[in-house]
């Protein structure tokens, strides 16, 4: 006989409850390091964001040939020592505490041997790159709020799956004020290169040539 499924019940309260959700503790960088310290785990397969420990997705063969293009790209046009791939960076202030981001590329003001003694200051930031084929809605929302707050000027999500890049610029209060997408065939202007970055240098793969798990 076929089973008659249970009408969706009705959800008296709402899903962020604390009635829904357990506690949760909320960590700090501090916290984070005395740990670290001890060898009881590995850092470098979490993130702190906004004091909660993010694990890092694996890097699945998409995400690593844009992230190898997009590095490529930047190399022609800047010198070497200016970039920070797949380091922490310092955000703003009131963020440092509970928040150390890891983007997959930033460009930096100074070298990188300048910053030997911790991170780089948001100051010090001109762009910040994360690569998306599976934390799209993460990075477009938590990511994109805590880079806006630390006055990041100019922020790229490259939407792996839609062959995207997505640009934000003028934080203001925040928020970046301009989100503009960019699909193959444009090419984006940057105030951190006199040449205009080419979409479609980012994906050297087809649409059709790839897999993406859900």
């Amino acid at each position: 006989m076929p089973v008659e499924l249970a009408p969706p019940a009705a959800f008296p309260i709402a899903p962020d409850s604390p009635l829904v959700y357990p506690p949760r503790k909320r960590w700090t960088r501090a916290e984070c390091e005395s740990i670290e310290a001890t060898g009881l785990w590995e850092r470098d397969r979490v993130e702190l964001i906004e004091g909660e420990l993010i694990t890092k997705m694996p890097k699945k063969r998409p995400h690593v040939l844009v992230f190898m293009a997009v590095m490529k790209w930047f190399a022609t046009v800047l010198d070497m020592d200016y970039l920070n791939p797949e380091a922490p960076i310092n955000v703003a202030p009131e963020d440092n505490p509970t928040s150390e981001p890891e983007p997959d590329l930033a460009v930096l003001t100074k070298p990188g041997v300048d910053y030997a003694g911790g991170n780089p200051p948001a100051s010090d930031v001109r762009l910040v790159v994360e690569i998306s084929d599976s934390t799209l809605a993460f990075d477009l929302g938590p990511k994109a709020r805590l880079y806006a707050r630390a006055g990041i000027p100019e922020y790229w999500v490259f939407d792996v799956k839609a062959r995207l890049l997505i640009v934000h610029r003028d934080p203001v209060a925040g928020r970046f004020s301009s989100v503009v997408s960019y699909a193959e065939g444009e090419s984006v202007a940057t105030a951190v290169s006199a040449e205009p970055f080419p979409v479609a240098r980012a994906f050297p793969f087809t649409a059709e040539s790839v897999l993406f798990a859900d």
